[in-house]
């Protein structure tokens, strides 16, 4: 089972390689003074035009001084590229810092906008009823392209700017027509991270599946041992006789028996050790460091036949042999780069597999079962879900987007509460500012969970995979911006 505290190291681990690459628009730099041409000066003049432009056209307001805005169309106004634009931090200081006439296209917007209207990638856009991002790009992108790139109207205002010419409005458009198709790439980026994260979520509970067939295919090591014993040259009485308490072990014909497990693995080959690389050398070090313990030697002296003391050598063997044994830590690095992370959380849910099947005593780090889960019957591997219910399947993917979409909204709680005079805003680890963003999306979007709850959970974060101070720091951190939370009725939490 996937448990929310996985889920939360999931969701800032991939939030944290997305927001620390993500970039909305790749704007143009502007040209150096003095050392680019008249055709570089007024390309870019052209850029900051157009971009002006799709504001303006998109019913987007640019602040006092800016001119004419239109009253977008139905149409164009659920468009959300000039919306994206119009937020984008960079984009603010770009034009503070570059053109200041903002009102150089009014004189012929309302004729430009009509242009738009009239063509056929216009029309073909407004029939449509479910639109995404790149749809909106695309739209832009062809009727820059195409409709105002060959507006008359427009040309006629480029050619009064002295530095105008051919080469250098063309250069502009297609540094305009590069930026909304970077902002497309910043869509495929997103979707990739989110794809990322159900990746890592559907990995985690392959390697519960993957812990849970080891005992299975280590025990096959252990028969071809023995039938290689069998057929050598010249067989000891041990080897024609062996002992077969191990071979016959209850516990893992079971496991062979489990049409849950057999299945995932089929429709999952990469959940089954014995397709990973290596995997003979793997599980025969595994068998060879099961068979050099004092518990193996007891339990080949006890009776056959009771399915209890199979599960519970098995259990025993996971927890201090193969789990903390550094052949299954070498695999995982091969395999995928979140079972590391996971193996602690996940061996722990593989080790309660084994022990409701037998209904033992809960060991330390095991969650206790409920007294009425009917996943406790004697002999049976009843293994757990995914996710233990609907919200928790959510869970990551909703914390992920709250994040991404508030993350300014959070950063000013972040600002407001740092103590300038021991931590310096500008060098904050920035896997520090995404556990503090992803709790604050926790305490803000789901009231039912504990503020204790949450702190506890990303303080935890942040001492394992962020830097030595920073489990103290957030701890105080996160201390204010509740309060202040509860303060300002954007919750309602009790403290404690």
């Amino acid at each position: 089972m996937i448990n929310r505290s996985l889920i939360r190291i999931k969701t800032v681990q991939i939030l944290y390689s997305y927001l620390l690459t993500r970039s909305d628009f790749k704007l143009e730099a502007a040209p150096v003074p003095g050392e680019s041409s008249r055709d570089k000066r007024f390309a870019y003049s052209v850029y900051l035009d157009l971009i002006v432009l799709l504001l303006k056209l998109s019913g987007m307001p640019l602040g006092p001084g800016s001119g004419m805005v239109l009253n977008a169309d139905t149409a164009l106004a659920k468009n959300k590229v000039g919306k994206a634009l119009r937020d984008d931090a960079a984009l603010t200081g770009l034009f503070a810092t570059g053109r200041k006439d903002l009102q150089r296209l009014d004189c012929v917007l309302s004729d430009i906008l009509a242009s738009v209207q009239a063509s056929a990638a216009y029309n073909d856009y407004k029939r449509k009823r479910k639109l995404d991002m790149s749809d909106d790009v695309r739209f832009w992108s062809t009727i820059f392209a195409t409709t105002i790139a060959k507006h008359k109207g427009l040309e006629r205002v480029m050619r009064r700017d002295e530095n105008f010419s051919h080469v250098g409005f063309d250069a502009g458009m297609k540094m305009f027509l590069d930026t909304l198709a970077s902002f497309d790439d910043t869509r495929a980026t997103y979707r990739k991270a989110r794809t990322d994260l159900d990746k890592s979520l559907s990995l985690a509970y392959s390697l519960y599946h993957a812990l849970l067939m080891l005992p299975l295919r280590i025990t096959e090591v252990h028969d071809k041992r023995l039938d290689a014993n069998k057929n050598k040259y010249l067989p000891t009485p041990e080897d024609l006789n062996p002992n077969m308490r191990l071979a016959d072990n209850l516990f893992v014909k079971a496991l062979a028996d489990c049409t849950t497990l057999t299945e995932y693995i089929d429709e999952n080959p990469d959940a089954d050790p014995a397709t990973w690389r290596d995997s003979d050398i793997m599980l025969n070090r595994m068998l060879d460091s099961v068979l050099a313990t004092d518990a193996y030697k007891e339990y080949m002296e006890t009776p056959a036949g009771d399915f209890a003391t199979d599960a519970a050598f098995w259990r025993e063997m996971m927890r201090t042999v193969i789990i903390p044994g550094e052949e299954i830590a070498e695999a995982l690095e091969t395999k995928s780069v979140f079972w590391n992370d996971d193996l602690a959380i996940m061996s722990t849910f593989a080790l309660k597999t084994i022990r409701r099947s037998y209904a033992a005593p809960a060991l330390e780090g095991e969650e206790a079962d409920n007294a009425d889960d009917p996943g406790q019957a004697t002999g049976t591997i009843a293994l757990l879900p995914k996710f233990m219910n609907s919200a928790d399947e959510t869970f990551g993917a909703e914390l992920f987007e709250y994040v991404v979409q508030n993350r300014d909204t959070y950063r000013t709680y972040i600002d407001r509460f740092i103590d300038t005079k021991q931590w310096d805003t500008e060098r904050l680890a920035f896997m520090d500012i995404v556990i503090m963003q992803t709790a604050i999306a926790e305490l803000i979007n789901y009231p039912s969970i504990p503020v204790p709850v949450t702190l506890n959970e990303y303080i935890e974060i942040a001492n394992d995979y962020s830097t030595q101070r920073s489990g103290q720091f957030i701890n105080g951190m996160l201390y204010s911006i509740t309060k202040c939370l509860n303060e300002e009725g954007v919750i309602q939490k009790k403290m404690n």
